[in-house]
């Protein structure tokens, strides 16, 4: 059964049928969702969320983008939301040097703060990385031995790919995988082995084809499945199960 490790189902996209969407999900084949803040109003959202559905679990943390909202009072908030016992993650989490929103300075700061939040609490991380491959790297080294958790919407090389997964972490692929100028992730998920991957949406963003440029939504993970067994040579119900356990795994839920 489908487990979409990183979706935001509190976006205003949803606003119009966000509960007729969840409610259908077991039907739909989908398990387990996991609902990952992004602003300090999204960690709140998520949790509410997490707390209504009983197959959706919340992640907690702040985006690089959004970290200038972040002061030693709301962080002390943000921490006492991880008590909750639904919310399994910190994240998503990291550098975004793309949009450069805040300095690097100030999203180095806070996203070394966040490891420490997820080492003290004992949760695995959900990293957010655009455009700071070498950053990256160096802070989780320097700052994220022990943990584990997920490199999300992976965007990098086969070779840091690997470095990753030497460290413990999981590869999250998601709608991208489908596209045609997707050479590079899927060479990626060429030399992955499936023992670390797992799937999500990030959804309402993302959509894999044939829904390219329309909403999300996490049982259009089965597209990018199919896409994952053709380059594996196996079948996309194996890709489903195989992921689905590991995402479990990752998200300390076994």
């Amino acid at each position: 059964m489908i487990f979409d490790t990183h979706a935001h189902y509190d976006d205003t996209q949803f606003d119009s049928d966000r509960e007729e969407l969840l409610t259908s999900m077991p039907e739909l084949g989908v398990t387990t969702i996991v609902n990952v803040s992004s602003t300090l109003k999204s960690c709140e959202k998520c949790v509410e969320l997490a707390r209504k559905y009983p197959y959706v679990y919340a992640a907690v943390g702040i985006h690089p983008d959004e970290v200038g909202s972040l002061n030693e009072e709301t962080f002390a908030w943000m921490e006492r939301l991880l008590d909750n016992e639904k919310v399994v993650a910190v994240g998503e989490i990291g550098l975004d040097y793309y949009w450069d929103n805040e300095s690097h300075e100030v999203q180095e700061k806070w996203f070394v703060r966040q490891l420490e939040l997820a080492r003290r609490h004992h949760l695995p991380i959900i990293i957010h990385s655009r455009e700071a491959a070498a950053d990256t790297m160096e802070i989780m080294k320097a700052h994220a031995q022990g943990l584990d958790g997920v490199i999300h919407c992976y965007s990098y090389s086969k070779e840091q790919a690997e470095e990753y997964i030497k460290m413990g972490f999981y590869i999250g692929i998601g709608g991208v995988l489908t596209f045609k100028n997707a050479k590079k992730l899927k060479e990626v998920a060429e030399v992955v082995p499936l023992e670390q991957i797992v799937l999500e949406t990030d959804c309402p963003y993302l959509a894999p084809e044939p829904f390219r440029g329309k909403r999300n939504q996490s049982s259009y993970i089965r597209y990018v499945a199919e896409k994952l067994a053709e380059i594996k040579g196996i079948t996309a119900e194996e890709v489903i199960a195989v992921t689905e356990e590991n995402a479990k795994k990752m998200y300390h839920l076994k």
